[in-house]
């Protein structure tokens, strides 16, 4: 792939819309230690999500089991039936551990760019992995538990942790059946309660009794059902206040599982007024929204179906009050709008996309153009929401291309960002799908890779990428954040944000370098992202691990490759620095300094030129040294006596330099 794209800090300027270079990158990415000070890293963003989720999580029945199971063997496989939880508790199982070297990470065998689970690279040390196998249909689960076995090692070795989910009813054969964990669902009531304190009702309203509630217990409803119902009991208390409190609310959350259908479809039939159908759209689109954004993006949906404007006197006409009780709908004391039934909103998005399809490319447009309103009251959430309920129609109908379509639109302008946030939030609406999430990475992954890409789609990837995609499957994400990285001239988001993922994981390191230098069809491009990739001071430290990086034949093998890679085809001002800090760090590890120097001998070859600007190198960063620049002198001398030995002549015992010219071959 020749396409390529690059970042400026200067606004406007042309697009090229062929093929060859960009230059005219415009927004703005933070940089990776941005990143982590606000809490944006791909790690804890994870452990957020496990965080939160661990805060309304009551322990399943077989939870104590599943704890010991993990604990003793580093494996643990649940079963149970669907809803019973499952799935969230092997997460907290995960969340719980030791928070060490290792990252969390969801295995996706099958999927496009994902190793097979028996391979030897798959497991990082201390990580903990999560196998969810719960929809898998026979065939698959019988391919997959046969590389159980394999996995289970590798986690061994690593001292990781794996917890597989499997499928209700699977087979489990002998040797796995003591890595078995019965998982059945906690007590309704507790869920519902744990949810209820998050939500921050206070509890002497929620023990009082409630007899919708007693008739949702009795149906016995899965983790989620409750979660929603509780969801709704907390929407219903701030929006639709009763005098019956709780009890009220548990009616309305209970009255807002029916579809509405019947409910809606008349109030369409009744309203067929274009201002009062706009009005009725406009208040599901933005319901919760100010009475004022409402007005307004009405306005500007009549407008954009240049429907003709009523003759009536502007004194004469029905304000706002009147005309939103004829939708069931009102403003309430903080002037913000919803309709009067919970959930009516839902309810007359799904009828009027279903009912009316010649309004759904409108309806789009619409709703971009709406996020652009310039108003205080339409905020940031207000502008999420609104793309959400649109992308929320297109997949609900199974219309998932058409959505990521929508996003490409959006991603594609170059001057307004609350398109480009739309198209984020589209991208992460469809990344989240439980049933279209994969064909979201796909198609990311063809477009990281394939798509001529203009600045500002380019941005959307990379939030994407590192956003939603890295969490919770970072090697899908280093792999798209390569192939964007590979395309970049100038300024470098995407690298910046690849240099911060491999520098979570040592696995992840250890991959990407082998991407680099064994699996590279672009030499040129990787070379100029390995002498990023592959850092010495990241190399040489352990952390946690028993060993470094360096210290595994498989990857000096690799640096040997890639050095040799950048000396062929890298300008030395490009590879000079990077060459220079690789020294500075051998002067500064003892215990490693010469296999750091071999390294780069021996990718050097024996190519004088290429040894001839390694030793100019070394020379050159004798003043710079850390520790002062004798150390750097004594690295240049051992340094010499290799280079001479890589060309087949003697070395002295006792290095001699040569002098007084500097520049002088080895």
């Amino acid at each position: 792939m020749n396409e390529t794209f690059t970042r400026v800090e200067h606004p406007g300027g042309s697009v090229h819309a062929g093929y060859g270079d960009m230059h005219n990158y415009n927004y703005y990415t933070a940089s990776p230690s941005e990143q982590q000070k606000d809490g944006r890293s791909p790690r804890r963003i994870a452990d957020d999500q496990l965080r939160l989720l661990r805060q309304r999580f009551v322990d399943p029945e077989g939870m104590s089991e599943a704890r010991r199971l993990l604990a003793a063997h580093s494996t643990v496989i649940l079963h149970g039936t669907p809803g019973s939880g499952r799935t969230a508790a092997a997460r907290v199982l995960l969340y719980e551990l030791h928070h060490g070297t290792g990252i969390f990470r969801e295995l996706l065998p099958g999927d496009e760019d994902e190793v097979a689970l028996t391979d030897a690279g798959l497991v990082g040390a201390e990580d903990r992995l999560l196998l969810d196998l719960a929809a898998a249909n026979n065939a698959q689960w019988k391919m997959n538990r046969r590389e159980l076995s394999a996995l289970r090692k590798a986690v061994q070795e690593q001292q990781a942790h794996l917890v597989v989910v499997m499928p209700y009813g699977g087979t489990l054969e002998s040797d796995l059946q003591p890595y078995r964990a019965e998982i059945s669902p906690p007590p309704a009531q507790e869920v519902f309660r744990r949810h209820l304190r998050l939500h921050q009702i206070p509890h002497e309203e929620y023990l009082q009794p409630a007899p919708a509630f007693a008739d949702f217990l009795a149906e016995r409803s899965s983790i989620e059902e409750i979660a929603d119902f509780a969801d709704r009991v907390r929407r219903a208390r701030t929006a639709h206040p009763t005098p019956d409190g709780f009890a009220g609310w548990c009616e309305q959350a209970r009255d807002a599982r029916k579809t509405w259908r019947q409910e809606v479809a008349g109030l369409v039939a009744e309203r067929r007024e274009a201002p009062q159908r706009a009005l009725l759209l406009t208040t599901a689109m933005l319901h919760g929204a100010h009475a004022d954004v409402i007005h307004r993006a009405t306005a500007l949906l009549l407008r954009m179906f240049k429907t003709p404007r009523d003759n009536v006197h502007l004194l004469e006409c029905k304000d706002l009050a009147a005309r939103l009780t004829e939708l069931s709908a009102s403003a309430g004391a903080d002037g913000h709008v919803r309709f009067d039934a919970l959930d009516f909103d839902a309810a007359v998005r799904a009828h009027l996309w279903d009912h009316l399809p010649d309004l759904r490319l409108p309806l789009s447009a619409w709703t971009v153009r709406t996020a652009e309103l310039v108003d205080p009251r339409v905020t940031s959430d207000l502008r999420e929401a609104l793309v959400r309920r649109l992308a929320d129609q297109y997949l609900r109908t199974g219309q998932w291309k058409e959505l990521a379509a929508l996003a490409e639109q959006w991603g594609a302008n170059t001057t307004s960002l609350t398109r480009l946030a739309a198209a984020i939030h589209a991208l992460t609406h469809g990344l989240e799908h439980k049933q279209y999430g994969g064909d979201f990475r796909h198609l990311v992954y063809t477009w990281c890779r394939e798509k001529q890409l203009t600045e500002g789609l380019a941005y959307v990837l990379l939030r994407v990428c590192t956003d939603v995609i890295a969490p919770t499957h970072p090697d899908q994400a280093m792999v798209r954040l390569h192939h964007l990285a590979r395309r970049e001239r100038g300024s470098t988001p995407a690298l910046d944000a690849l240099c911060a993922l491999v520098a979570t994981s040592s696995r992840l390191r250890r991959r990407m370098l082998d991407r680099l230098t064994r699996r590279s069809y672009a030499p040129a491009a990787d070379a100029r992202l390995f002498v990023r990739i592959c850092d010495p001071v990241s190399l040489t430290s352990p952390g946690c691990a028993p060993h470094a990086l360096v210290d595994e034949g498989y990857v000096q093998d690799c640096i040997t490759s890639g050095w040799r890679e950048v000396f062929t085809e890298l300008p030395q001002p490009h590879w000079l620095p990077y060459a220079q800090h690789w020294l500075h760090t051998a002067s500064d590890t003892d215990d490693r300094r010469d296999l750091l120097l071999d390294l780069l001998v021996n990718a050097a070859g024996g190519n004088g030129r290429h040894l001839a600007a390694l030793y100019s190198a070394a020379r050159g960063a004798e003043p710079t040294t850390p520790g002062g620049s004798a150390r750097g002198v004594a690295t240049t001398d051992r340094l010499l006596q290799k280079i001479s030995a890589a060309q087949g002549l003697r070395p002295s015992s006792t290095p001699s330099r040569p002098a007084p010219h500097r520049g002088t071959t080895p």
